[in-house]
C-alpha cells in the first residue's frame, strides 16, 4: 500500500511538472533586459549599383528590402552563401560583423530601409554570439512584423517631429520580431547550437531562463532537471546535445557574460562577484582571466576604450 502511494505521488509531481513546462515563458527579456539593443537609421529609400558595407567589430546591420529584387554578395570563404538573390520585400540581419555588397538592378534600383545595430558588449553578447553571421527571410514569414514595419515605414517616408528617434525604437521592435521567428524556427534561421537552440527547446527553455534569472543560485544538475521536467541523466545529454555545452559551463559563460556587463558599468568587482554567483573577487578574476585571458580590470579598460 505504501509503495502505490509513493508511486502515484511520484506520477502527480510529473504530472505537476509536466503541465508547468507547457505553460509559455518569456524566453527573451531578460537576455534584452540584460544585453540592451540599439539601432540607429541610416538610409530609407532608393539604392542603385553596388552597395559595400564592411565588417567593423561590434557593429551589427538591419536591412529592410522593401521593393525590388536584389543580389547579395559575400566573401566566398565566410560561412554563408556567397550569392543570394532576393525576389520578395526581406529582412537581412548581419549580426555579426561581415563584408556584404549590394547589387541593384539597373537604374530603377531597389527601396531599402536600414540601420546599423549596436547590441551591448558584442561580441562578448550571448544574443550576438548564438546567432548566425547572417539570418535572412521574407518579411511574409514573420508573424506580427508588418506592423511593427507600416510604423516604421510611415516614420521614415516623411520627417516629422521625433521621427529619426521613433524610427530608431522600431528598428528595435523590428530586431525583437525577428529574434522570437528565430526562437519558432531554428533550422530555417541557420542556428545549430548555444543559446538558441537551448531557448527554442520548450524544456530546456525553462531551465535556461531560471539560470538567466537566477545567476547566483547554486544551480544542480538534480535542480535544473527538475525544473525542466526531464532527469538528471536525460536533461544533461540532452543539454549538451542541442547546446553543445553542459549545463555547468553554460551557467559559468552566463555568469561571466553578466560579469562583464557588470564591468562596463563601472560595478566593483566585489559586488559584482556576489551578484553572479563567484565565492570573491579573486574567484571571479581567475575564471575571467581563464576565459579572456585578462584579468577584469585590464579587460574592462580595453572594452571601453574608444574604437
Amino acid at each position: 500500500m505504501a509503495s502505490m502511494e509513493v508511486n502515484r505521488a511520484s506520477k502527480s509531481g510529473r504530472q505537476r511538472a509536466a503541465a508547468a513546462c507547457a505553460e509559455p515563458i518569456d524566453r527573451l527579456s531578460l537576455l534584452l533586459g540584460r544585453f540592451r539593443l540599439h539601432a540607429r537609421l541610416f538610409h530609407s529609400g532608393p539604392l542603385c549599383g553596388r552597395i559595400r558595407y564592411d565588417s567593423q567589430p561590434g557593429r551589427a546591420f538591419l536591412h529592410v528590402l522593401r521593393r525590388g529584387t536584389l543580389t547579395v554578395r559575400h566573401d566566398r570563404r565566410c560561412a554563408v552563401a556567397p550569392v543570394l538573390a532576393l525576389r520578395e520585400p526581406s529582412v537581412l540581419l548581419y549580426a555579426q560583423p561581415l563584408t556584404h555588397e549590394f547589387v541593384h538592378p539597373g537604374a530603377e534600383g531597389s527601396d531599402f530601409t536600414c540601420a546599423v545595430l549596436d547590441f551591448d558588449g558584442a561580441p562578448h553578447n550571448p544574443i550576438v554570439a548564438s546567432l548566425p553571421p547572417l539570418v535572412c527571410v521574407p518579411l511574409a514569414r514573420v508573424d506580427g512584423l508588418q506592423p511593427a514595419l507600416d510604423l516604421l515605414f510611415a516614420e521614415t517616408d516623411r520627417v516629422r517631429c521625433g521621427s529619426a528617434v521613433l524610427a530608431d525604437r522600431l528598428f528595435e521592435v523590428v530586431v525583437i520580431q525577428l529574434l522570437r521567428w528565430v526562437l519558432d524556427h531554428p533550422a530555417e534561421a541557420g542556428i545549430s547550437g548555444g543559446l538558441f537552440a537551448g531557448l527554442a527547446d520548450a524544456r530546456l527553455a525553462r531551465a535556461i531562463v531560471a539560470m538567466h534569472a537566477e545567476p547566483a543560485r547554486d544551480w544542480s544538475i538534480g535542480a535544473l532537471a527538475a525544473v525542466a521536467a526531464m532527469s538528471r541523466s536525460a536533461f544533461a545529454a540532452h543539454f549538451r546535445q542541442a547546446t553543445g555545452l553542459t549545463p555547468a559551463r553554460y551557467l559559468g559563460d552566463w555568469r561571466l557574460s553578466l560579469a562583464a556587463s557588470l564591468l562596463r558599468e563601472g560595478r566593483p568587482l566585489k559586488q559584482i562577484a556576489e551578484a553572479v554567483g563567484f565565492a570573491g573577487p579573486a574567484s571571479l578574476s581567475r575564471a575571467f582571466r581563464q576565459r579572456q585571458g585578462v584579468g577584469p580590470r585590464q579587460w574592462v579598460s580595453a572594452a571601453v576604450s574608444p574604437r
